[in-house]
């Protein structure tokens, strides 16, 4: 897989380049891909991911690789990262039940109105 990021699946695109005179000629996006490593704290050791920036922000707002590849569903991990789950989740199954990055829910703002008619209920 040339130039295709590992974590939000981000790979080359077609389009044109379209002169002033109108004239479309064929061209191609590339995404913005570089092999970085990644640390794994769970298994303690390195893990080398071809990612686009966009994807390296993902991980980073995620909590770091394990925590982005634990709460991923498999279907959305390519080959690499379905594998650092399976051995993940082989090191230690009991992260299968739990979510390592528990994010809290928003508290819902209720007026004094909806309040008082909610507890009358």
């Amino acid at each position: 897989m040339a130039r295709q990021c590992e974590v939000t699946g981000k790979k080359r695109m077609v389009g044109h380049n379209v002169s002033h005179a109108k004239n479309r000629t064929k061209r191609t996006f590339l995404p913005n891909t570089r092999v970085l490593s990644f640390m794994s704290e769970l298994l303690g050791r390195a893990f080398k991911l071809k990612v686009s920036s966009h994807g390296l922000r993902t991980i980073n707002h995620k909590g770091g690789l394990d925590n982005y590849v634990l709460n991923s569903k498999p279907k959305n991990l390519t080959d690499e990262t379905l594998a650092i789950k399976k051995a993940l989740l082989k090191k230690n199954p009991a992260l299968l039940d739990q979510k390592l990055v528990k994010k809290e829910k928003p508290v819902k703002r209720v007026s004094a109105r909806a309040a008082k008619k909610a507890a009358t209920k």
